[in-house]
């Protein structure tokens, strides 16, 4: 589908979404324009990257290509802790109009800065996540994301405002009031963590408001990884098409990437974000196509530009022509993280593998958790899970009988044999945030 076709689809297309169509030419010229100023930026304002690049003996001269990107150091998050709070500015404080910070649960908090560009840019490249997902100005978008420092609640808020839709700035919690606003304000489109969404479909049922009655028809859902399991459940019990939204509080928040209608993998718009693909191992840079940690740079970020960010995300780039008429890049949506797996008896485990077994077996419900303990100098593995109050109700027989099934459910898929454990429904804790998966015990 040519720009033309796609223009003239009423509600589909908004100008800022022109960089989306580029031409690829077109599109690597103006990325290579923008890393080596971003470079050149870096290089002069940040004393970390200027230190690095010094030691490997990169100047930002030596950027002549896009290819030549591999010549940079990597950055991770721990240089953002290291350098707390203002030590990756690239700009002075003068021209910062926004300060965001992670919570800060595991050690010092991570600080992001904007200035009055980057706002605009974060703002454009959320305009086109909308735009992707077929929202336009005549939508009423419930905006259930976390305000504050949270990047999630703002980010989403100026992108929809920018779309002309109009936005309910609801943020989290207060789940029976979320189901009073969408009933009564009509509410066409939610954003918010897809665990969250999942809670306000079992809420609202029993509230006695009908989910699949509402004008509800598009859920923008980040913040955790999900599986496709999950999507059908979210399908299945509402009228929702869900879209999977990527982004980090370190590159610019939620916008980095996005699902478009053809569902077949997330959009980066790479003219602000160049993406690439390692071995989270070696730190090579792996072809298109091959599986690896997603690392991205900034090439419009002002106030704190990223240089090579370690995501730990794992994933697989493509370049195939996607049935939206998109010619940015694509990726797999994130499923796993190669900093949240953990091992038992030797095996790697992702919480997404547990997650796709739970969800094959007919009975249960979507929310789970793993505890991890250690007896007597050994691992061991409980998947805690709900079933259906059905389920709980009936015989001791048939309550055995579906542990059975799940149990080889998982060792299927983990290729591990665990213990499971049924629960009541609502009795595992509900995150109107991000769910916690895995509660380990294992060093206590």
């Amino acid at each position: 589908m040519t720009l033309e076709q796609w223009n003239d689809i009423p509600g589909t297309f908004h100008p800022a979404c022109t960089p989306d169509f580029l031409p690829l030419e077109q599109l690597r010229q103006l990325q290579l324009q923008r890393l080596q100023a971003t470079v050149r930026r870096a290089y002069a304002n940040v004393p970390l990257y200027r230190k690095r690049m010094d030691e490997k003996k990169v100047a930002p001269e030596a950027i002549r290509r896009l290819a030549d990107i591999d010549q940079i150091p990597f950055t991770v998050k721990a240089d953002l802790r290291d350098t707390y709070p203002f030590g990756l500015f690239a700009s002075p404080m003068d021209e910062i109009v926004r300060l965001h910070a992670s919570s800060g649960t595991t050690g010092k908090p991570i600080v992001v800065a904007y200035t009055r560009e980057d706002i605009e840019v974060w703002s454009n490249v959320m305009l086109r996540s909308f735009a992707a997902c077929g929202l336009h100005q005549n939508d009423i978008i419930q905006n259930a994301y976390g305000y504050g420092l949270f990047t999630g609640g703002l980010g989403a808020h100026y992108g929809a405002e920018a779309l002309g839709a109009t936005v309910i700035p609801i943020s989290g919690g207060n789940t029976d009031r979320q189901i009073m606003i969408m009933k009564d304000f009509g509410v066409t489109a939610i954003c918010c963590t897809p665990s969250y969404f999942i809670h306000l479909i079992e809420r609202s049922g029993e509230m006695g408001v009908k989910m699949k009655e509402l004008p509800l028809r598009v859920g923008v859902f980040g913040a955790e990884p999900w599986s496709e399991s999950m999507r059908r459940y979210i399908i299945d019990n509402s009228n929702v098409t869900p879209f999977d939204i990527y982004g980090l509080s370190e590159i610019i928040g939620p916008g980095v990437g996005i699902e478009c209608s053809a569902h077949q993998g997330l959009h980066i718009f790479e003219d602000h974000f160049y993406p690439e693909i390692i071995n989270p191992e070696t730190g090579e840079v792996l072809p298109e196509g091959a599986e690896g940690e997603l690392v991205l740079t900034t090439l419009s970020k002002k106030a704190m530009p990223m240089l090579r960010y370690r995501t730990r995300d794992i994933t697989t780039l493509t370049r195939e022509q996607c049935g939206c008429g998109r010619t940015i890049c694509r990726f797999l949506r994130v499923g796993r993280r190669s900093d949240d797996m953990f091992i038992i008896r030797g095996i790697n485990v992702f919480p997404s593998q547990v997650e796709h077994a739970l969800l094959k077996v007919e009975g249960t419900l979507p929310h789970y958790q793993i505890v991890l303990t250690r007896d007597k100098g050994l691992d061991r593995m409980e998947v805690q899970v709900e079933v259906t109050p059905e389920i709980f109700g009936d015989t001791v027989g048939a309550m055995e009988g579906l542990q059975k099934k799940i149990a080889k459910a998982l060792d299927e898929t983990i290729n591990l044999n665990v213990a499971v454990k049924l629960v009541e429904p609502h009795s595992i804790p509900r995150s109107e945030g991000k769910a916690k998966r895995v509660l380990d015990q294992r060093k206590m």
